[in-house]
């Protein structure tokens, strides 16, 4: 059904797809760099081809079988990208960019480049390009704990109020303690790296002492 030279410029044209993204990735010290991606997509690409290969030869009804395994089997890999640690779940962008780079070798594979290009130009288009807009005008937001201990709890309560309405923020939780002789201001938000900034250097003074600890949340 395949020739040998049709297998390998589709293998070729998945890994070389897979490359980009790959690397991409590599620049921004992500997990999953070139190698991997390459891997992924020319994977995805053989496995598309064998499957109708191997339906063509054995007689079979269902030539989509062992393609359609590929996307149960790439959500192991997937889920393997992302961890958890003290600043919450890191890894979902990469998880689901080898999610889309098995998509994109199947497309190659089934000899769709038109399909295959398309995407993986996308794909590096959201990585880059909304990428650097999100870190340049600040629009994605981290979960924090604010946590500012002084002996004046009542007016930095009050301040904290205030920036609230200032700034639009919503808390999740917000409660006064004591520890000691001091008390303890602290609440739970999620919050643009602009309204931490503005947080912070409107209460980080003489007599407060402030701490910024991330919450759990989901991060790249």
């Amino acid at each position: 059904m395949f020739s040998v030279h049709q297998v390998l410029v589709r293998l070729l044209f998945a890994a070389a797809l897979g490359a980009l993204i790959g690397i991409e990735r590599d620049l921004k010290r992500r997990p999953a760099g070139i190698r991997t991606s390459m891997f992924v997509c020319l994977a995805t690409a053989l496995f598309t081809m064998m499957s109708a290969q191997l339906a063509h030869l054995w007689g079979d009804s269902g030539p989509t079988r062992i393609a359609s395994n590929i996307v149960q089997g790439i959500g192991f890999l997937g889920a393997g990208a992302i961890i958890k640690d003290s600043a919450g779940l890191v890894g979902m962008t990469t998880a689901a960019t080898i999610f889309v780079e098995a998509a994109i070798g199947m497309a190659a594979g089934g000899g769709f480049y038109g399909v295959a290009a398309g995407a993986t130009a996308i794909v590096l288009f959201a990585l880059a390009v909304i990428g650097w807009a999100i870190q340049r005008f600040n629009l994605k937001h981290r979960g924090v704990i604010f946590r500012f201990t002084t002996s004046h709890a009542e007016s930095v309560a009050t301040e904290v109020q205030n920036l609230f309405a200032t700034l639009a923020i919503v808390p999740q939780q917000f409660r006064v303690s004591m520890a000691d002789t001091n008390c303890i201001v602290e609440f739970q938000a999620e919050v643009s790296h602009s309204q931490e900034v503005a947080i912070v250097s409107q209460l980080n003074r003489r007599g407060i002492v402030t701490e910024i600890v991330p919450s759990n949340g989901h991060h790249e």
